[in-house]
């Protein structure tokens, strides 16, 4: 005989920026906020990154009512704290619609397009020329 599982709503959203890539799933709960399986105060140990993963939860007024769980790879960690933002973002449209003019506007739903530059041949980055000299 098979067992019920007992199914909690999950809200999927992917979110990128640079290089990193992160897969977030919100699902109700006390608004625990799990990275890469540690806590996000183990994680990110900045509070600016800290601040940065809760804005769009704290701008639709949700922080205690979703339980955050995502994986994020590449890039930095800035660029991965700006990943799992924009992914939380998407994941809280799928919850409910009605956050999406609150999160429009604070620009959260919006996908950052500065990636870095190429290098280019006879300079030593992306702009840095070789010291000039007239003899």
């Amino acid at each position: 005989m098979a067992k019920a599982k007992s199914e909690k709503i999950v809200f999927m959203g992917t979110g990128r920026r640079k290089k990193s890539i992160a897969r977030v799933r919100i699902m109700p709960g006390t608004g625990v906020i799990t990275i890469n399986n540690k806590d996000i105060n183990e994680y990110f140990g900045l509070e600016t990154l800290k601040v940065i993963v809760k804005q769009p939860l704290v701008a639709t007024n949700t922080l205690d009512k979703f339980d955050v769980i995502a994986k994020v790879t590449g890039g930095g960690f800035t660029g991965q704290a700006g990943a799992v933002r924009h992914g939380i973002a998407r994941a809280l449209l799928l919850a409910n619609g009605e956050y999406r003019p609150t999160l429009k506007a604070a620009g959260f739903l919006t996908r950052d397009p500065r990636m870095k530059e190429r290098k280019k041949y006879g300079l030593k980055k992306a702009r840095k020329a070789p010291q000039f000299s007239k003899r």
